[in-house]
């Protein structure tokens, strides 16, 4: 499919035509007579938005889940889940500020006789009522807590991957996510689940309109609809795994030829990688810090000695920044995902959502980036805020090397695009999705807002 694309500003504020075939721009100019045009009326395009850290199986489930975060008390908690539908409940973001940790017994009195399965906000802990643990087989993984004498308390840490093969589920509309997330500009999506294999692979591939990156585990097969990503190691302080085993999963990627990605969200697990790195010869560039959930001035000096890039996830400063400037001292908020200071240091700086642990939405990711406000609008460590074109840069990275240069507007360049209202500054100034008139991937019009904002004509030859 050949189309145009007329009337559109590049940043530079130059007013052109873009014609896209093959999947790639193939002139920025005047359009041929004879195409399928969409007037964008002045509209500026920019590349399309990649977010480079997310897990879309988990996102998409969460539109069939019982949303815990508003819920302040048992009683809220109680009257949500009676209120669901269906035979058995799944449910998420629950905080334990509300009544701790909550095992089978507990989730056995909030649910009653329906099985249910409740993760905590981290994502970290799932944990099942006695309905629930009743549909399992009688051997649970090793992150299934048992008490003093041997039974199950219900939670398992760490086990999203064993409880998905033998929980019975439907498997999530990811057609309505990628629309979703069509319309919110993203054309490039990195899963980051670190046991993405071939099954894996081929649902998201057949299912996502996006480009696709895909981290996974040693087992995830090279294949043309998606990019390989990173080997992806999982590293949990609660259960530290030894460096020298994750030294090993180092050098199996490098023999596949992939670069390492480890979720580090704290300063323990940042020093284990660090660690693992050492033994098994040293970073690489591609090599990425996952979060950055904290890192110390003397992890950056590290870092900054070193090709990691790091993906970071700004849309925490506002998700969870209150409870942030709740119960971390002030002292250390400059060290919480922080922004402005890696790029000082020349490291290389993305962003992703890990959704859905966070908003999905990149453009409040960008705010948050540029403003470091919390929901109820604390602000946590003003030094560390990038300006408004660096933050929108976190989500123009190439898929593989998130990092580095931001994707051009170029003839030979995909033709993954979006289509903004106003001005480059309008675009700047507001950040956000409301100002996205259109999405482009591979050359096809995956979203429109409406015939208002972009009119479509076809010439006669």
């Amino acid at each position: 499919m050949t189309l145009a694309i007329c009337k559109v500003r590049l940043w530079s504020g130059e007013l052109v035509d873009l014609t896209l075939a093959k999947g790639q721009i193939s002139s920025i100019g005047t359009a041929d007579v004879g195409l399928e045009k969409f007037d964008a009326g002045g509209a500026t395009v920019l590349p399309g938005l990649h977010d480079h850290h997310l897990h879309i199986l988990a996102t998409a489930a969460r539109a069939g889940s019982v949303d815990l975060s508003a819920q302040r008390d048992v009683a809220g908690i109680e009257t949500a889940l009676a209120a669901a539908t269906g035979t058995e409940l799944r449910a998420v973001a629950y905080d334990e500020r509300v009544a701790g940790l909550p095992d089978r017994i507990m989730l056995d009195c909030w649910s009653g006789n329906r099985p249910l399965r409740l993760q905590d906000r981290t994502g970290a802990l799932w944990v099942l009522n006695s309905a629930a643990l009743a549909l399992l087989p009688w051997e649970l993984p090793p992150g299934a807590e048992r008490d003093n004498e041997g039974r199950p308390t219900g939670r398992f840490w760490r086990e999203d991957y064993w409880l998905g093969k033998h929980w019975p589920r439907l498997l999530p509309d990811l057609s309505r996510l990628g629309a979703e997330l069509a319309a919110l500009g993203l054309t490039g999506l990195t899963d980051a689940g670190a046991h993405n294999g071939p099954t894996e692979a081929a649902t998201l591939a057949d299912a996502m309109p996006q480009r696709l990156v895909l981290m996974g585990d040693e087992s995830l097969p090279e294949d043309g609809r998606y990019l390989r990503g990173p080997l992806k190691l999982l590293i949990d302080e609660r259960d530290p795994p030894d460096p020298t085993t994750l030294a090993a999963r180092i050098a199996a990627g490098r023999e596949q030829g992939r670069a390492i990605a480890a979720h580090c969200t704290t300063a323990a697990e940042l020093a284990l990688y660090f660690a693992a790195l050492n033994e098994a010869g040293g970073a690489r560039r591609g090599d990425r810090i996952e979060h950055g959930g904290m890192i110390s001035d003397a992890a950056l000096g590290v870092i900054s000695a070193s090709p990691l890039t790091v993906v970071t996830n700004p849309g925490f400063i506002h998700d969870r920044g209150d409870r942030y400037h709740a119960t971390v001292p002030e002292g250390e908020w400059a060290e919480l995902y922080r922004a402005l200071s890696i790029t000082r240091a020349g490291v290389p700086l993305a962003a992703g959502s890990d959704a859905p642990y966070s908003s999905v939405d990149p453009w409040l990711g960008m705010r948050a980036a540029r403003d470091r406000r919390t929901m109820d609008g604390h602000i946590l460590s003003p030094r560390e805020r990038l300006p408004a074109m660096a933050a929108l840069r976190l989500y123009m990275g190439h898929p593989l090397d998130p990092g580095g240069a931001p994707r051009r507007l170029a003839i030979g360049e995909p033709a993954d695009l979006i289509i903004c209202e106003g001005t480059f500054a309008d675009v700047l100034a507001d950040l956000t999705a409301e100002r996205v008139a259109a999405t482009v991937i591979g050359g096809q019009l995956i979203f429109r807002r409406g015939l208002q904002e972009i009119r479509v004509t076809r010439q006669s030859l």
